[in-house]
């Protein structure tokens, strides 16, 4: 069979420059090279883009409104693309309600499977519940209307919370003479069915009235009669379901499910009933989200400050000067006999529940207030307190603004009705063999796979269950094979990193068996232990067996040995890069001469600079003990100062809990007063040895298009004052505020700064067209005609920092920054470059680049996670030097890491595991280099001494 390819002609894309490539279908090709060579430009900007434009091209105008429209590549001609599936890092879900068994869709056959076959219990008394005759349902109710002198409605639930206007069942309703209904909690005669409008994208609630009965009026038996026959006739209506309402009473029967000990009726068990995001079978208090937003009485103020001084914190501003606030709580003060002048621990515990909790007030306080015409007038007002007044502005506000500012002392409490479980306790009781379906979405994909194995059914019941059984085996085995056997489904989606969510991502798509699709991937082994990547190989290659092609972002030598086809980008990034350097096999990519090639041939290697000049002291060590964060067990973590130190250990081990959980969070709550949660732990030794503790991870620096990295690394304001100092600004009057694009004076005003506008198109997608005014500049003609060496503001901020670097070198404080920038790997990212197209290592390392250029104290602590990120063998030589440049002033930096050039040259090792979820959650083996080599411990271990021997060290 003959090769088929994906011709490239003429790809122009960010800062490719007109390549052409034929790249193989059907393949696994793996695309590498230095960080901004052009690797992402390729794949996503170019290939994707293309990709997914065609597809959404083809589909109508209705359709394509939905989708939106994507702008077409700068590239000449792609021929022999096929739809394209882009599985990146950008796709975590920040939904609270997204859970790895709802991505994933093994939660909706789990729903199915305890919908079908599940075994309802009383959540009361725990027994199964059974069927009632409609006699037994008769006499509960007419012992019920004996007891009462209401007026009684017994309906039929016809229709539970679906959408549709449902006119053609009203309709039949009236022809089989029925007179009335109950919609949403509104009733209708039938008789006016023509007046009856439902918004059929709404979701409704239809109750068929069957009969009214006074039981005041009504003979025993004549009541006994309509009753035992109404009760009948809403069966038959409702698949024997029927609900009695007696006055604001409630009553609901049904054929199907009682308990007979505790003669209480339950709904009919369907797949909605063990949903959390539909009210059949959410928690009715929480929602289905499992938790509760309330104001934590521990983040709105400070015991040690005076209220004048602004100790509650909401109330700050408000109450440090002369305002409305202040004149309440003087009232409040001589009213009940208190100061406000007094910290706010000496309040005795009836004043602190008055001030905040507005406990004991009274109905109203006189405030004396001079207008500022000199009138005195006199109010009466009431005072709420602290919390309540907090709760109803976040109840009762419409801006996000304010939400956010009420959200800053708000703290997530676990509901106390589900205990978290998320759902109704009747959902909750219904059980496979012993096992309802929390408890088994919080076992582990490996546990579950296990339960499902030895699941005992009767034969009915196993003739049912077998099929959803098999998808979900099948489903979970993906997961298990991409390295995420030690997550559970009820495991939120936006707790996982980019590398989880992406591995979860590539096992939904090996799950729906597509074929003649282009996958494009980015760095798929980020956060894989070097043990899990093999697995990861296969799992691609099944995908690319079934009839894809896959393209991948990739640095990882193993990958690139499984790939059948590489092509190296490069020579290096930015304006030096944009081209293919190499292309062809492994082994063929290794004879070149390329950058990548003398990393993979040993001729360049991550250098091991020489340990640092620290030795490791004993007595200077912060010491976390007995930690039982997550899967943590009682773990004592001795962290050495002065050193650089990796954490490592497989996926799920307890590395993320270790520190991003625990370690991160008490420092900087004990050391930089912040109000982070912190895990489980007893007690913390040795913080007095640090001064500063930072952390720097991968979300992005901004989640704006206005924010970049000028903006967030503070050089836009030293550049905005360099353009206010020139001669040209200062005859004009120019402030420094001119050559901002966020504010009004320089910005182009018909774009508002943003350099381009939104076109509303009605039918299609809004779409963005370059602003005509200021031409993308985004400043107007005043500002762009004040110039510093010959460039304006717009032109320096599309500069690369390479260049800026160049531009500014006389300027020592801009400059600084900028060798910093460069130092870590970014000379080709753009001044003015919008956040929102940074990746994440790049977003990392511009954090790191902003903590750098800060005068260090040799006494911090730097918390990295997984720097090496999208980075290619030189650019991780390049950090290794930057961090060890750290650690030589006497600072510690500890990284939690994989890859195994960065292991090797730490001062120290701290590996968890020995594997993942249940099986982890221990230290394995901490020490230096030698020590884990030499301990045969764990995985870390046995990967660490085959790349030493490979390196001949």
């Amino acid at each position: 069979m003959t090769q088929e390819y994906i011709k490239i002609k003429g790809a122009k894309e960010n800062n490719l420059k007109n390549i052409s490539i034929d790249i193989p279908k059907n393949k696994l090709v793996v695309l590498t090279g230095v960080s901004g060579c052009g690797k992402t430009s390729l794949a996503f900007d170019t290939l994707y883009a293309e990709g997914q434009r065609r597809y959404v091209e083809s589909l109508s105008s209705y359709a394509r409104q939905f989708l939106g429209i994507m702008k077409k590549p700068d590239v000449e001609s792609i021929t022999g693309l096929s739809p394209a599936i882009s599985i990146d890092q950008k796709t975590t879900s920040s939904n609270p309600r997204s859970t790895v068994g709802t991505v994933t869709e093994i939660y909706n056959y789990l729903r199915l499977l305890y919908g079908h076959i599940g075994t309802p219990h009383c959540p009361k008394c725990g027994i199964p519940v059974e069927s009632q005759t409609i006699e037994e349902i008769s006499k509960k109710v007419i012992k019920k209307l004996n007891q009462t002198e209401d007026r009684a409605i017994i309906v039929s639930p016809i229709i539970k919370n679906r959408k549709g206007s449902f006119n053609n069942l009203l309709d039949k309703f009236l022809q089989k003479g029925f007179l009335r209904v109950i919609i949403d909690k509104e009733t209708y005669l039938l008789d006016d069915i023509e007046e009856i409008k439902l918004d059929e994208n709404k979701k409704h609630d239809i109750d068929l009235v069957i009969d009214r009965l006074d039981p005041k009026t009504m003979q025993e038996d004549d009541l006994k009669k309509r009753t035992t026959d109404a009760i009948e006739l809403a069966t038959n209506q409702s698949d024997g379901e029927v609900k009695v309402i007696i006055g604001e009473e409630e009553l609901f029967f049904s054929e199907n499910n009682t308990c007979n000990k505790c003669n209480t009726s339950y709904p009919k068990i369907t797949p909605a009933s063990f949903s959390f995001n539909a009210p059949e079978g959410a928690c009715p208090n929480c929602s289905g989200l499992g938790y509760l937003n309330e104001i934590d009485i521990n983040l709105i103020y400070n015991p040690k400050l005076t209220i004048k001084e602004g100790g509650i914190f909401p109330w700050g501003n408000r109450t440090t000067k002369d305002s409305w606030t202040t004149r309440i709580l003087d009232s409040v003060a001589k009213e009940h006999n208190f100061k406000l002048d007094v910290p706010i621990e000496t309040y005795t515990k009836e004043i602190f529940d008055l001030i905040f909790y507005g406990i004991g007030t009274r109905e109203s306080y006189k405030i004396i207030y001079t207008n500022r015409f000199g009138r005195t007038r006199i109010y009466d007002t009431q005072f709420e307190g602290v919390i309540p007044e907090l709760q109803r502005r976040y109840k009762e506000t419409t801006s996000d603004y304010s939400r956010m500012e009420t959200e800053k002392y708000m703290s997530e409490r676990q509901c106390p009705i589900c205990l978290g479980k998320r759902l109704k306790p009747y959902s909750l009781s219904v059980l496979i063999n012993d096992k309802n379906i929390d408890q088994i979405s919080n076992m582990t994909v490996l546990q579950l796979k296990e339960f499902l194995n030895k699941i005992e059914l009767s034969k009915a019941k196993e003739k049912i269950a077998q099929p959803i059984i098999n998808e979900i085996s099948t489903r979970l085995s993906f997961l298990i094979n991409v390295g995420l056997e030690y997550l559970s489904l009820s495991r939120k989606s936006n707790t996982l990193s980019g590398g989880e969510s992406q591995r979860i991502r590539l096992a939904s798509q090996i799950g729906t068996g597509l074929s003649g699709v282009l996958y494009v991937l980015d760095e798929p082994s980020i956060g894989l232990h070097q043990r899990d990547i093999s697995r990861l190989t296969k799992s691609l290659k099944d995908l690319k067996n079934a009839g894809n092609s896959l393209i991948i972002v990739e640095h990882d030598q193993e990958t690139m040995r499984q790939s059948d086809w590489i092509v190296d980008m490069g020579p290096k990034a930015g304006k030096h890069g944009g081209e293919i350097v190499a292309t062809g096999t492994y082994e063929e990519i290794k004879q070149s001469n390329s950058l990548t090639a003398k990393y993979l041939n040993k001729e360049l290697t991550i250098k091991h600079p020489a340990k640092t000049t620290h030795p490791i002291d004993i007595t200077r060590m912060i010491k976390i003990n007995n930690i039982t964060t997550n899967n943590l067990k009682n773990v004592n973590l001795e962290i050495p100062l002065s050193q650089l130190i990796s954490v490592t250990g497989v996926s799920g081990s307890g590395k993320s809990s270790l520190i991003e959980n625990t370690l991160f969070p008490a420092l900087s709550n004990k050391i930089m007063r912040s109000k982070l949660v912190e895990g489980q732990y007893e007690s913390v030794e040795g913080i007095e040895n640090i001064d500063k503790v930072i952390g720097i991870d991968q979300s992005p620096i901004g989640r704006t298009p206005r924010s970049n990295p000028a903006t967030y690394t503070g050089l836009f304001t030293a550049i905005r004052d360099i353009f206010a100092q020139t001669k040209e600004a200062q005859a004009r009057g120019y402030k420094s505020n001119r050559f901002s694009f966020n504010v009004k004076g320089g910005r182009c005003e018909k774009c508002k700064g943003d350099g381009q506008l939104k076109i509303e198109m009605q039918f299609l997608p809004d779409m963005y067209i370059t602003c005509d005014a200021c031409n993308g500049l985004r400043y107007n003609e005043e500002a762009l005609q004040i110039d510093y060496k010959g460039k304006n503001i717009a032109e320096v901020l599309n500069m690369t920092v390479e260049e800026a670097l160049h531009f500014f070198d006389k300027i020592p404080s801009i400059k600084r920054k900028l060798q910093i920038l460069n130092d870590v790997g970014l000379g080709y990212i753009e001044l003015g470059q919008s956040a929102l197209t940074l990746s994440g290592g790049e977003s990392q390392r511009i954090k790191l680049a902003k903590e750098l250029s800060k005068i260090s104290t040799g006494k911090t602590m730097y918390i990295l996670d997984e720097p090496t990120t999208g980075l290619h063998y030189y650019d991780i030589d390049n950090l290794l030097k930057i961090l060890r440049g750290l650690v030589e002033k006497g600072n510690t930096v500890l990284v939690v890491e994989h890859n195994l050039d960065v292991v090797r040259n730490s001062d120290w090792i701290i590996d968890m595991g020995p594997d993942g979820g249940e099986n982890g959650g221990t230290i394995v083996v901490e020490g230096d280099v030698e020590t884990v080599v030499q301990s045969k411990k764990g995985y870390t271990s046995k990967y660490l001494k085959e790349n030493i021997d490979e390196f001949g060290n």
